[in-house]
């Protein structure tokens, strides 16, 4: 991005058009340039913008919201190619935060996003994404500034001057391996990316909650990797219970046809599904289940019906596969939770989704069963030596 380029100050200029300009005066005592961007829905803006975006003749208010994000991603987009824009900033309410983080969205890894917003105390997992965008709190509802509000907007005002600053360049001439996991199988993620590095290779970990599945299919498609390790496909069991990994969405393990990049998939955490309940709290549905109580969360054994459906899920997802696969089985158990002595040791039920993956199973998909269990140091050696043949 170029250095003398703006940073954009976007926003609802019709209802919070006070807080933006303050915020584009901040910016401006810092020493940058500001394109101010208006995406307002409601009425005419209270001051004068560089960019006017607002709909025109757009009866209904969720169709005028929506016109006006799709026009103002294209704008953005363009903005950014020709080197205009460094950085966005906004400020809002529960609309002006779908608003304005639906249009920052469209701008790469790495471009300073950053949302001052009322609702920042809700879920973000929607609003955030799979994007490095920074919420702040407002605290105070923006209805004008003040001294509570006007020192949130002036340290807002400072972080996106301070990100947009040259700083540490990631550039590697490594291959790159993206790599999932989660916590009940941090010590092979652990293991195994020590073993990559010391062969050269550059590992980047996705925690496996949803979002970070996502986003590892995501950079994936735009080319970022060399390889994936898919040591963690444990969001969808998650999803199949509604679990707290569950925001997958349908792209999660998909055909990537941007690409030519090998896949090797392991079952880690496919023995469990995460629920958040404790010992004192456990539904009633589950009380007859195998249980491991790890914090504010539980995992719980999959029933039989459930192994068979998530073994037919992951075949038939591999099946469509447009680059090579391969499918690394630990015999000894799939998670902490699981294998012998643990509370979700249950190894017919790991052969019954072993058997039922094969049953139907492309042939050009290799399945390679080892006897040890996920966090076993030696298995970590059979992964990431099975993934460097891939490459």
């Amino acid at each position: 991005m170029a250095i003398h380029s703006a940073i954009a100050v976007m926003g609802t200029f019709d209802s919070k058009g006070e807080e933006h300009l303050f915020l584009k005066e901040g910016i401006m005592k810092r020493g940058h340039r500001v394109l101010t961007i208006n995406v307002g829905t409601k009425g005419a803006p209270s001051f004068s913008p560089d960019l006017d975006l607002r709909p025109s003749q757009v009866a209904d208010r969720d169709q005028a919201i929506s016109a006006t994000i799709e026009k103002a991603r294209r704008v953005l987009t363009r903005l950014y190619a020709q080197g205009q824009i460094s950085g966005v900033v906004s400020a809002g309410g529960g609309s002006g935060t779908h608003l304005a983080t639906s249009v920052m969205k469209v701008l790469p890894l790495g471009v300073p996003k950053v949302m001052v917003s009322t609702v920042a105390a809700h879920d973000m997992s929607q609003v955030v994404g799979t994007k490095d965008i920074t919420v702040i709190h407002s605290v105070g509802d923006l209805l004008g500034v003040n001294s509570l509000t006007g020192l949130i907007l002036d340290r807002a005002a400072g972080a996106v001057c301070g990100m947009v600053a040259p700083g540490w360049q990631g550039a590697t001439d490594r291959r790159r391996i993206g790599l999932s996991m989660f916590g009940f199988i941090t010590p092979a993620a652990e293991a195994v990316k020590e073993r990559l590095e010391a062969g050269g290779y550059e590992v980047i970990a996705f925690h496996a909650n949803g979002i970070g599945g996502l986003a590892l299919e995501e950079l994936a498609a735009e080319g970022r990797f060399d390889a994936i390790l898919d040591l963690a496909p444990h969001e969808l069991a998650d999803t199949l219970k509604d679990g707290y990994c569950k925001l997958i969405g349908p792209g999660r393990l998909e055909p990537l046809p941007e690409v030519d990049i090998p896949r090797l998939v392991v079952p880690g955490g496919m023995d469990c599904a995460v629920l958040e309940f404790t010992r004192d709290t456990v539904p009633p549905q589950y009380a007859d289940r195998k249980i491991f109580y790890y914090d504010f969360r539980s995992a719980v054994r999959l029933s039989r019906e459930e192994t068979l459906f998530l073994a037919g899920q992951l075949r038939d997802k591999l099946n469509r596969a447009t680059s090579a696969v391969k499918v690394l089985v630990p015999l000894g158990g799939w998670s902490a939770a699981d294998g012998p002595g643990a509370p979700l040791d249950e190894p017919a039920l790991n052969r019954l989704f072993i058997d039922h993956l094969r049953d139907g199973l492309s042939p050009s998909i290799e399945v390679k069963e080892v006897g040890q269990h996920i966090n076993d140091p030696a298995f970590a050696d059979q992964a990431a030596q099975a993934m460097i043949e891939m490459l």
